[in-house]
């Protein structure tokens, strides 16, 4: 193959050879086979093959799977009523028939008053928008600058894998705020990777202020040298939070000298659905504190480990992906809808070369195992089975791979002349001396990419609103009957 050329007298600018060639390897739509040689050769196949699976899908997720009803949502629904229309206090609210009630910290509700001006139906639909509209920044985040060249039919398949993903059907299923936490974080590392870091940790002060679990990104700024985008999310989080102690000083005393404490409150230690390190332990009888915060710093050595790695390698996609699969681990309590914080280690494994690795893992994650053991995890099958999502979890944070992947690494020309033009006096070619810097870890990250950059006998009833209990109130994930949709009104006063 020759080079391409420019008008004559007119050199080329240096490294268009190299992109154009790279550029000359995508395939047009038609192209695409998504069975190999089987699949279909026409425009007008591939989406008759989109529309089977997507209705496939469809029916998947409305029969096989419990729906949740939207009952975080109402959570948080009618505890932000009952607080700005009845005068009732946030931390009192309980759901109508049921122990559970708002847990988060009062700056969450603070963010979540534009509830206080819709109907119930308007904050359902408005909550499927909000959750749709972060699955698209993480997706686009994650994908890197090149998401166009995977095409209308790529992204179709992977939507409907996703709509299959555990974690994110009950996120959405719930009117869970995991997800939108999740996009704030990537946004971030977007940030971070592309030069733009005057703002980062923004959106990590914003996310650790909703909720306590996105406080370990902080963590990794500060690993990773940082110390202005730690500074900033810092900064943004004590905003935020005395932002709420204004607003409502009785009920940020009463979440941050009681609450916060309590887990109780949030629910069962030892529930199926806790796929955290505490609820390994609390199944196996285990407890007590000592041991808990043993394993957690553990954890947390391995983590550190790990993400300074990943970062002096330049690769933020697994130095973020890392502290996502830590922060599931080291919570105390980690539903299974919090585990869409493993996400970008999906991504991490499929750039690294493994997606056979991450398709198995990932298909584990779509089969709601964990709830075979939904009445009873002792025993051998208990431990392994009841706690598969948690020894995934462990997996990826053992084992991710770090370092910048083979596709972020500009191409290997074939000849010489085809990717950089010869000396001349003019502009004699040079090699990099012992006066000169290297580039920075977030240089190589903004030349590789956005993915390379970016990097959650009977027992008594629980008291989590997302979580967690096996009784026979009308709690959607603890109870075998499908919920129904939201029919009770926020008490008045």
């Amino acid at each position: 193959m020759t080079a391409p050329r420019g008008r004559p007298g007119q050199p080329l600018p240096p490294g268009l050879p190299g992109r154009l060639g790279s550029l000359g390897s995508l395939r047009p739509l038609g192209s695409l086979r998504p069975l190999g040689s089987l699949g279909p050769r026409t425009d007008r196949g591939l989406l008759l093959l989109v529309l089977l699976l997507v209705a496939a899908v469809t029916v998947f997720t409305a029969t096989v799977p419990v729906l949740r009803g939207f009952f975080d949502l109402r959570v948080y629904y009618g505890a932000v009523h009952t607080w700005v229309h009845h005068g009732g206090r946030l931390y009192d609210y309980r759901v109508p028939g049921t122990p559970y009630g708002f847990t988060y910290p009062p700056f969450a509700a603070v963010a979540m008053l534009p509830l206080a001006l819709l109907g119930r139906t308007t904050a359902i639909v408005m909550s499927l928008l909000v959750n749709l509209a972060a699955l698209a920044v993480v997706l686009r985040v994650l994908a890197g600058p090149h998401w166009r060249r995977h095409g209308w039919y790529r992204w179709t398949l992977c939507l409907c894998l996703l709509a299959l993903f555990e974690p994110l059907r009950d996120t959405v299923s719930f009117g869970q705020v995991n997800l939108v936490l999740l996009a704030l974080v990537l946004a971030d590392a977007w940030l971070l990777a592309t030069g733009r870091g005057r703002w980062a940790g923004a959106g990590i002060g914003l996310a650790a202020a909703v909720k306590l679990t996105p406080a370990l990104f902080i963590g990794l700024l500060l690993l990773a040298g940082r110390r202005r985008a730690a500074g900033t999310a810092a900064a943004v989080a004590a905003a935020a939070t005395a932002l709420a102690v204004r607003a409502d000083p009785a009920a940020s005393r009463f979440y941050w000298t009681e609450a916060l404490w309590d887990t109780g409150r949030v629910g069962r230690l030892d529930y199926v659905s806790n796929q955290s390190l505490q609820g390994v332990l609390a199944r196996l009888g285990e407890s007590g504190r000592p041991l808990w915060a043993t394993a957690v710093l553990l954890t947390l050595g391995v983590w550190a480990w790990r993400g300074r790695r990943a970062v002096a390698a330049g690769d933020w996609t697994a130095a973020f992906a890392l502290t996502g699969a830590a922060a599931c681990l080291v919570s105390p309590i980690t539903w299974v809808h919090h585990l869409v914080w493993l996400l970008p280690s999906f991504a991490v494994l499929v750039r690294a070369g493994h997606p056979r690795i991450a398709g198995a893992l990932y298909a584990v994650l779509c089969t709601s195992v964990v709830w075979l053991w939904y009445d009873d995890a002792s025993g051998p099958g208990g431990f392994l089975g009841g706690n598969l999502y948690t020894w995934i979890a462990l997996g990826l944070l053992l084992g991710l791979p770090t370092g910048q992947p083979r596709a972020g690494r500009p191409p290997l020309a074939r000849n010489a002349s085809a990717t950089a033009p010869a000396p001349s006096p003019v502009s004699p070619a040079t090699t990099a001396g012992p006066d000169q810097p290297e580039p920075s870890c977030g240089a190589t990250a903004a030349a590789t990419g956005v993915a390379d950059a970016v990097p959650e006998g009977r027992r008594s009833p629980s008291s989590e609103p997302t979580g967690s209990t096996c009784p026979a109130a009308a709690k959607p994930q603890s109870s075998r009957a499908r919920a129904s949709s939201y029919t009770v009104s926020p008490p008045s006063s």
